[in-house]
């Protein structure tokens, strides 16, 4: 490698920028603009890839508006009546309320598409709850909500299986199918873990809801429930695309929470837009620097050079696969999952398809990769999200983290080497890959 070549130079550059504090989208495009200036290319494509990238794809105007729908459940009240429904189902078992806070992550999994929404929205409410009158160690509380934000995006929708998509050219709709049972398997694992450990340090039992109570509570929580019905409803009816059906979650998320509950007021509605606009510039400075970034990439002919690379190892399907997953658990130690699916993931993909691997099994693959990433020591961003939600040291937070971590590391061994466990109901609803 010629460590002064164009490429080496904007590899450094970038890598220098963000070290120094600027964005990593910012960084990719001043690295990608140099190679293009050394390279004696016009550096205007780095504006007409920006421009072709973000307003040819209709597909990423679902990313700020799940954003939208999920700041908008958090202001209004459609988060707490699911939190009692949840506490009304499993509550009554010992540990009752970290079995709620994987229950409630599962429902509200299928609302909002993204992982720190969730442990920003209802995951800081589980956490009051769990720590209210020293229930549960304030460490282990952030350890678990930090685990179940991780299925967030692994059940549709899926903000990371959207730009999987738009990378891979993967359907949506059937990425999303296949990230079902894979996401009720790794919540299994923490169901599991929360058992075992509820017996071994005697976590406390909550008062079992009456049965009586329980058709109240349902229908009040009914509007709630019904969100992922009418979100996931459109898109497998045909009736929606997933932008669209985005597009209406948000609206349903709003009639609900102002006409029904009446729990949103004008100055909350403004603060959560505020909130999903600055979210929003924030993923698309990321994806308008992997755009031009991956142009610097295609003209250094870096995915055949891989693929070729990897070929010439004579690497199995299932060796390729143990391979991906031990780059891309490293990795997620270390940089955002959006940068990971939008620079690393589609170099993988041509050697991927070379060796017959199915795409919407390698995404539902990936994406549970890039989650398990977001509660890595040492640099997983769920980590340090919870550290400032809980006020927890980062030591104990890593500690109480680990087991659920190794279970669900045993969850993605299973979705790697069985791929029915993921193309079952894609295949169900007419998939043929």
């Amino acid at each position: 490698m010629n460590f002064a070549s164009p490429f080496s130079l904007a590899i450094v550059a970038i890598t220098a920028l963000s070290f120094l504090g600027l964005p990593i989208g910012h960084s990719m495009i001043a690295g990608s603009i140099l190679y293009l200036f050394l390279a004696g290319l016009d550096m205007g494509t780095a504006a007409e890839q920006i421009l072709n990238g973000m307003y040819t794809n209709y597909i990423l105007l679902a990313v700020p508006l799940f954003i939208l729908a999920a700041e908008l459940m958090n202001i209004g009240s459609m988060t707490d009546r699911l939190m009692v429904f949840c506490n009304a189902l499993v509550g009554r078992f010992r540990g009752g309320l970290a079995h709620v806070n994987i229950v409630q992550s599962i429902i509200f999994a299928g609302m909002s598409g993204s992982a720190i929404a969730d442990a920003a929205g209802s995951g800081k409410m589980m956490q009051q709850l769990m720590t209210k009158d020293g229930k549960y160690p304030a460490s282990y509380a952030a350890a678990l909500t930090a685990a179940t934000a991780v299925i967030g995006p692994i059940i549709p929708p899926s903000i990371p299986m959207i730009i999987y998509a738009l990378v891979s050219d993967a359907s949506i709709g059937y990425l999303f199918l296949g990230g079902m049972i894979p996401g009720l398997l790794l919540a299994l694992t923490q169901m599991l873990i929360v058992a075992y450990d509820a017996r071994r340090r005697n976590f406390p039992v909550e008062k079992p809801t009456p049965l009586r109570e329980l058709p109240r509570i349902a229908w009040q929580a009914f509007p709630s429930l019904m969100m992922p019905v009418v979100l996931l409803g459109g898109i497998y009816s045909g009736v929606t695309t997933p932008t669209e059906a985005a597009a209406i979650a948000a609206a349903y998320a709003l009639v609900i929470s102002v006409l029904l509950y009446r729990s949103v007021s004008f100055a909350q509605f403004y603060r959560s837009v505020l909130s999903s606009a600055r979210t929003t510039a924030s993923i698309g400075m990321l994806i308008a620097g992997a755009l031009v970034f991956n142009y610097v990439v295609t003209v250094e002919n870096i995915p055949t050079a891989l693929s070729t690379l990897l070929q010439s190892w004579e690497l199995s399907p299932t060796g390729f696969l143990i391979l991906v997953n031990v780059i891309l658990l490293v990795l997620g130690c270390l940089l955002e999952g959006t940068t990971i699916l939008l620079i690393v993931v589609p170099v993988l993909i041509p050697t991927a398809h070379a060796l017959g691997i199915d795409m919407v099994h390698f995404g539902v693959m990936v994406v549970v990769n890039i989650m398990l990433g977001l509660i890595t020591p040492p640099y997983g961003l769920l980590l340090f999200i919870m550290t400032r939600i809980a006020n927890v040291p980062l030591r104990d937070l890593v500690r109480d983290t680990m087991p659920f971590l190794w279970a669900m590391l045993a969850g993605l061994g299973v979705i790697t080497f069985f791929p029915s466990v993921v193309l079952w109901l894609p295949r169900l609803m007419g998939y043929q890959g």
